[in-house]
């Protein structure tokens, strides 16, 4: 019969094993690996879970969940079919991770506001990379050793976001709307890493734990936004209310040191 355990524990385990699949991969993790994470014994992960491959369907179809996983109907979770986990994280991005902003834009032949498209873009793209930054990580460390996973992750998934988006990138080339660039896919692939560097690999940098949240957001937006939107269509994307960091604060930044200025808000 079907055993069920705290939601708390499911919970624990989902970040045990994100931990540690994002510094192992999938091949090298051992559910030793992840029980010692977790604190306790090897053997019982297989209250929860029939396998390692049953872990890594768990992590997918819960680790999205905000604020905190859903318990499973029942336990232990059978390992999945073959495909199974590259079709969850398919239908995950889907569900978690779209960029409605950008499907909306590639309707429209040309934009009201550029900039307010281009910005709406970049922001939804922001807050799903942050939101979904542990999972992510786990299953780029994991894409090297599961080549289903691989052609899924960099091919399907974030091929097909760089080309939708070199697409807006060339058609408001093409009215006008946006600067010329000689490579609009490389400027697509420019915004995603941008980002994704400012969202979330830079908590992982010990020179940048300075920068917060909300001056990562803003420098990102602002600077990607008027490099791309001409002059003509571009207003003033700098909020009146924003107040300009001090140049205490930006020394601070630049070279690693805390800040002794008391910082807004």
């Amino acid at each position: 019969m079907a055993r069920t355990r705290p939601a708390d524990r499911v919970s624990s385990l989902i970040d045990a094993a994100v931990r540690v699949f994002s510094l192992k991969g999938f091949r090298r993790a051992q559910m030793a690996d992840i029980a010692h994470e977790m604190g306790v014994s090897p053997g019982s992960l297989y209250n929860y879970v029939e396998s390692k491959a049953a872990l890594f369907y768990l992590v997918i179809d819960q680790g999205f969940s905000q604020p905190s996983p859903v318990e499973p109907q029942s336990l232990p979770v059978r390992t999945p079919p073959p495909g199974a986990i590259a079709k969850r994280i398919a239908e995950r991005f889907r569900k978690d991770a779209g960029i409605p902003a950008l499907s909306a834009a590639l309707k429209r032949p040309r934009a009201e506001d550029p900039s307010a498209e281009l910005e709406a873009i970049v922001r939804e793209f922001y807050a799903n990379v942050r939101r979904t930054a542990f999972v992510t990580t786990m299953l780029e460390r994991s894409a090297l050793d599961l080549p289903e996973l691989a052609e899924l992750f960099y091919g399907r998934m974030r091929g097909g976001f760089v080309s939708r988006l070199a697409s807006l990138i060339e058609s408001r080339m093409e009215t006008g709307q946006f600067r010329r660039v000689r490579h609009p896919a490389v400027a697509a692939r420019l915004i995603i890493e941008t980002v994704t560097w400012f969202a979330r690999n830079r908590r992982g940098d010990p020179a940048s734990q300075d920068i917060t949240d909300e001056a990562a957001e803003e420098t990102t937006v602002e600077l990607l936004v008027n490099s791309l939107v001409a002059a003509q269509s571009r207003p003033r994307l700098l909020r009146p209310e924003t107040p300009m960091a001090s140049p205490a604060a930006n020394r601070a930044i630049r070279y690693g040191k805390p800040s002794r200025e008391p910082q807004p808000g």
